[in-house]
């Protein structure tokens, strides 16, 4: 999902959770700046999707209209597609590569980096019946390493095998 679409949703669930909040707490929620906020405010005003009452000297009030709401929904549908999407590829990717390495014989594997895509690429292990070890092990294993959204296989040179990349 594109850095500025999340950031709406983001904007539109703070809104909805704390109607009354001041421009400037909602930047640093969502991590935007003052001027970014103020700016889809006044747009969404514009559209109707947000209703904005003053009640402090600093403070507003920020009401989902309808027409807010139902944006707000396409965009979690929008984050919901992008998100199924990266894990249908990952999977994919990580099946096709983790399948050279049970066809090179090996059994196990090592698996660097963190986060949802090492996840993935865990899982996808477990139904191959492959084993995860750390590399702190000292056995030579092939690894899958996780770089952002990407999975490499490098094969060790002691291993007999070419660095691949899918």
């Amino acid at each position: 999902m594109v850095s500025e679409k999340q950031h709406e949703l983001e904007l539109l669930e703070a809104l909805e959770k704390e109607p009354e909040t001041s421009q400037a707490d909602l930047a640093v929620k969502v991590g935007v700046a003052v001027g970014t906020v103020n700016w889809y405010l006044k747009r969404w005003a514009a559209k109707g999707y947000v209703k904005i009452k003053r009640i402090g000297r600093w403070r507003w009030r920020y009401l989902l209209t309808p027409q807010g709401v139902a944006e707000k929904a396409r965009l979690v549908g929008e984050y919901m597609e992008a998100s199924l999407a990266l894990y249908r590829r990952t999977r994919a990717e990580a099946q096709s590569l983790l399948r050279q390495v049970k066809s090179a014989g090996y059994s196990e594997v090592t698996i660097t980096g963190s986060g949802d895509i090492a996840e993935i690429a865990e899982l996808t292990c477990l139904e191959l019946g492959l084993r995860v070890l750390p590399k702190s092990e000292g056995k030579l294993l092939p690894v899958l390493q996780v770089k952002d959204t990407k999975l490499e296989l490098i094969w060790s040179p002691d291993l007999g095998k070419e660095s691949k990349t899918q």
